[in-house]
């Protein structure tokens, strides 16, 4: 069901919330194995899905008890060719599981979503690699690889894909690319390291400029996740077109660097409270930003500490 596919709601304005850090939830707050990292294996067992459908819902509730719209994005992160291959998903296992992802997360929005709280459905795309160290792929490479899963979102009646974790400019642009080709809206996200730019040294300016400039302004918007906001706060200059463009961050709840989080053995869950007022900060600055959710050690504790820095006291009795 292409509910939003033509008419993304959080394009119209208001404040829309995400989930946060699936996978370090899952891992150190219910002690589940995922290898690879790769949550979307889950989605293959009754008890997998169940325990996915009660970490969105912690969300859901967070969104519903705030009044806020909400996008759903599926837990397909690592659902795409390398990493399946090393999971044992050959390529029509992947597509099932990628399909099915968005028929999952079909049956929450049909139990939660009202007309005033809009709910939209998101194919999440991960790097081909590691989210932390820079690929080699061209921008024609990275459509070619990644159109099949993209194939299998629109497929499924997703509304929109995003790109998440993204590190290099070649790769975004060949996600923008394949999304386009499709005909479904691309959201790109891009990670930094501890000194806002890139991994191989581009700013977040370059990149979001140079994506624009290949794809004649494909993607929907930009976010950023996987980094904390005092890594990438600086980096943003008011009043800049290309600020403008970023309309969503999904921060770590940690201040470490990549490097460090890689080496840890336990979850740094970091302050929720400085986190909300952060986000807080960074609405009052760049109002654009309305689409705003967690990544790595972030959990539904942070997602209502975001809620009651930056939403007014008379939504929060609402």
């Amino acid at each position: 069901m292409t509910k939003y596919r033509h008419d993304l709601p959080q394009r119209r304005g208001g404040l829309f919330l995400a989930d946060g850090g699936m996978e370090t939830t899952l891992i150190f707050h219910e002690g589940i194995e995922l290898p690879h990292f790769a949550a979307f294996v889950l989605l293959d067992s009754p008890d997998g899905r169940q325990k996915l459908k009660q970490y969105y819902e912690a969300y859901l509730a967070v969104a519903r008890q705030h009044g806020t719209g909400f996008v759903l994005d599926s837990p397909t992160w690592r659902a795409n060719p390398d990493w399946g291959d090393k999971l044992g998903y050959d390529t029509a296992a992947l597509k099932a599981i990628n399909v099915r992802s968005i028929a999952f997360l079909e049956s929450l929005r049909a139990s939660w979503e009202r007309p005033e709280a809009p709910c939209v459905i998101s194919g999440a795309i991960g790097p081909r690699g590691d989210g932390y160290k820079a690929g080699n792929m061209d921008a024609a490479e990275a459509e070619a690889y990644h159109a099949a899963q993209i194939a299998a979102f629109v497929e499924g009646g997703a509304d929109m894909v995003t790109g998440f974790t993204l590190n290099t400019v070649n790769e975004a642009i060949g996600i923008a690319r394949a999304a386009k080709a499709q005909g479904i809206p691309a959201v790109i996200s891009f990670t930094v390291e501890t000194d806002g730019r890139l991994v191989n040294g581009e700013t977040l300016r370059q990149a979001i400029e140079a994506v624009d400039r290949e794809t004649a302004g494909a993607p929907e918007y930009f976010m950023i996740n996987c980094a904390h906001p005092v890594h990438f706060a600086k980096a943003l200059e008011e009043g800049e077109a290309w600020v403008k463009r970023i309309h969503g961050v999904r921060a770590n709840a940690s201040t470490k660097s990549h490097a460090e989080l890689d080496e840890s053995t336990a979850l740094d869950a970091g302050d929720p409270r400085d986190l909300g007022r952060r986000y807080r900060d960074l609405r009052r600055a760049f109002p654009a930003m309305r689409m705003l959710g967690g990544c790595c050690g972030t959990d539904h504790r942070h997602a209502q500490a975001i809620c009651e820095a930056i939403l007014p006291p008379r939504a929060l009795s609402a």
